[in-house]
């Protein structure tokens, strides 16, 4: 059914060079992708915090500068730690999420391995395990006596007796008094 090993289309010289093509594409393609955060995130800076004039400024102003500077730090701060507390909200959120999928699952399968064992084994085994559970079954039960004062209550003779003895006032009264 199978003819053996498949054969490739490339012989294993130009599949060499195929990959090497690849890894080098990928190298620049990697660097140019890294350049562009790098430009983009000096433009997003220079557009949020447009640079400090420090020079002419007199010792008020620049007091006045650096305690304008530090609201706008605390400002951000505030901001950052909300944002961290929702991020930690969410992730215990999505912790408990898939602790409930799994347990509706059933929990983590262990990986099973493969067994081989022949078909007579396997009906054998099957075969073996039946017999032992309906006898281990049988001999786990536990042997209950009775007592001797229970048989005797129970057996109520003749059923007719019974009910002519209970009948009328007289019954009721010997139900009262026992």
């Amino acid at each position: 059914m199978s003819e053996g090993p498949k054969k490739t289309k490339y012989s294993a010289t130009r599949r060499l060079l195929l990959k090497q093509k690849l890894l080098k594409k990928a190298g620049v393609l990697l660097f140019q992708e890294q350049s562009n955060k790098v430009t983009e995130r000096e433009s997003t800076l220079n557009e949020r915090v447009p640079p400090l004039k420090l020079s002419g400024l007199s010792v008020q102003e620049l007091q006045e500068l650096c305690k304008e500077l530090h609201r706008k730090c605390d400002t951000v701060d505030e901001a950052r730690y909300d944002i961290e507390a929702k991020v930690l909200k969410n992730e215990k959120e999505l912790a408990d999420l898939n602790a409930k999928i799994n347990e509706l699952k059933g929990g983590k399968r262990p990986n099973l391995k493969r067994v081989k064992k022949s078909a007579d084994a396997m009906l054998g085994a099957l075969t073996e395990a039946k017999l032992s559970s309906k006898s281990d079954f049988k001999s786990n039960l536990k042997t209950v006596k009775k007592d001797k004062k229970e048989e005797e209550k129970v057996d109520p003779g003749d059923w007719r007796k019974n009910v002519e003895s209970m009948s009328g006032m007289e019954g009721r009264k010997k139900l009262f008094n026992s």
